[in-house]
């Protein structure tokens, strides 16, 4: 059905009544509704025209990606097409020895020589470097003096009082022989002086070696009767 307003009156050329008048206010609505409906039917269009387009150039850009990779994998080089691929290969496997390869000087990188550095000759304390008598190569300084336990432990500066205690540890550790060496560990003299360059003089010489187990005894046990009692109770000191 479509209508038009005339003046203040609706007309209709499907309608087979008669023109009404209308109030100016239903006129001035009726104007209104009309520009609405056109405007509406123009987007309408225009979303379809757009959908078109952007169909369209989906289609496009699938086409662009797609064909290029299917072209390629179906293409099937001749057998003698010269490809980037293979030209490389080929210059790479066709290098040469430039000249005379009957030339070329063998490095031997099979032979070799290593050098080892020389260890210094170990060093020997005077006090207890000596010739001996039989073939006079170095070696400690053995006592070959006289004297009993009782004199060496005067001579040290012992109290008889502690000579009970230091008899005990001696007589375990070396038997009142001044030149008892351990071969493990080193250790030598009287007390078993570890190590035996600690002792000052010579760690073979009874007194020295007495002197030495009184500082000691008395600087870990506080006393040659503590050193005892540490040395019962261990077997060691």
């Amino acid at each position: 059905m479509r209508t038009g307003i005339i003046g203040d009156t609706v007309t209709s050329a499907d309608d087979p009544t008669p023109d009404v008048p209308l109030t100016r206010r239903a006129a001035r609505l009726a104007q209104q509704r009309q520009p609405h409906r056109t405007r509406h039917v123009r987007w309408s269009r225009r979303r379809s025209v757009a959908g078109i387009f952007a169909g369209v150039a989906a289609v496009g850009l699938a086409a662009a990606y797609i064909g290029p990779a299917g072209l390629a994998m179906a293409y099937t080089p001749p057998a003698d097409e010269t490809t980037v691929y293979t030209g490389m290969v080929a210059n790479a496997q066709s290098l040469s020895v430039a000249g005379d390869a009957s030339a070329v000087v063998d490095l031997g990188r099979g032979n070799y020589e290593t050098y080892e550095k020389p260890k210094p000759p170990p060093v020997i304390a005077a006090s207890t470097a000596s010739s001996s008598s039989s073939g006079g190569s170095s070696g400690p300084l053995l006592y070959t003096g006289g004297g009993s336990s009782a004199e060496w432990m005067s001579a040290a500066g012992i109290a008889q009082s502690d000579w009970g205690y230091v008899d005990y540890i001696v007589s375990h550790e070396s038997g009142w022989n001044p030149n008892a060496t351990n071969r493990s560990s080193g250790a030598c003299g009287l007390v078993q002086a570890l190590p035996c360059s600690k002792v000052p003089g010579n760690g073979y010489d009874p007194v020295d070696n007495l002197r030495w187990g009184t500082g000691y005894a008395v600087g870990r046990y506080g006393s040659w009767e503590g050193a005892y009692a540490f040395w019962v109770s261990n077997n060691w000191w």
